[in-house]
């Protein structure tokens, strides 16, 4: 009996010490399960927020495009004030279809082009009547009226004076005159060779007279006139008598003149 009793001590023992075991792997097993589930719960919950988020953003897009596109057509407020049946009408025609149809050519410029040659074509007939009507007027009135004559009106080679001025204009004064510089006579196989150097004063210059004096007495004689572009002179000797004084003069289109420095050489020239 003693033994019997130690035996059933021992597993009653052992039956103990293993149900704890037990429990406690039970007890573990539904803590793991419950864990799973909340995280498979928190997991469900946060996708669902990330949803709703995403799909409030694009509810706020959708609508912030719609409010963009809208606009707003207020009607004039009448001359006695507002009345009560005035009503804002929202229209939600997008931007581009308007600016699609303004883009469009207009009809204006080209009727305004036709009515501007119409009236042009307008205009050339009604010249084109009048120049018409002109011209056979004045075909039947030519019995009736003489056409004036040319030679009545006074022309300007009648008058004196007129021809006058235009002289006076011709030969307008110059403002420079001066004398022929260096004058000399150089030995020549029949007489001499006058040669002298051109003024600086050229404007109006036409020419030089080359004068000679017998003597140094009475009057210049002018032996020869050149023109502007000739700087000498050869004169021939006649006599070996007396002496001749020579003079060069340049001649300006006014009438102004400039003489040189006077010289006498024996004997007689021309």
């Amino acid at each position: 009996m003693a033994v019997k009793k130690s035996t059933t001590k021992r597993v009653v023992k052992k039956a103990s010490k293993k149900a704890p075991a037990k429990k406690k792997a039970v007890a573990k097993k539904s803590v793991a399960k419950k864990s799973t589930a909340k995280k498979a719960v928190a997991k469900k919950a946060v996708a669902k927020k990330s949803a709703a988020k995403k799909s409030a953003k694009k509810t706020t897009k959708k609508v912030a495009k719609k409010s963009s596109a809208s606009t707003i057509v207020v009607p004039p407020v009448p001359r006695g004030g507002i009345s009560t049946s005035s009503r804002v009408n929202v229209t939600t025609t997008p931007a581009p279809v308007k600016s699609a149809q303004a883009s469009k050519p207009s009809v204006a410029p080209k009727q305004g082009t036709s009515k501007t040659v119409l009236s042009a074509v307008v205009v050339g007939i009604i010249l084109l009547a009048i120049i018409v009507w002109s011209q056979s007027g004045s075909k039947n009135d030519d019995g009736a009226m003489p056409a004036p004559s040319m030679s009545a009106e006074p022309t300007a080679e009648a008058t004196p004076s007129t021809s006058a001025s235009a002289e006076s204009s011709a030969t307008a004064t110059v403002a420079a005159v001066e004398a022929p510089s260096k004058f000399v006579a150089l030995n020549s196989a029949d007489g001499l060779t006058l040669r002298w150097i051109a003024p600086t004063a050229t404007d109006g210059l036409t020419g030089y007279n080359v004068e000679i004096r017998a003597n140094g007495k009475g009057d210049w004689n002018v032996i020869a006139t050149v023109p502007a572009n000739q700087l000498t002179q050869s004169v021939t000797k006649s006599d070996t008598t007396g002496w001749t004084q020579f003079r060069v003069t340049s001649v300006y289109a006014d009438g102004q003149t400039a003489s040189a420095a006077v010289f006498g050489i024996a004997g007689v020239f021309a």
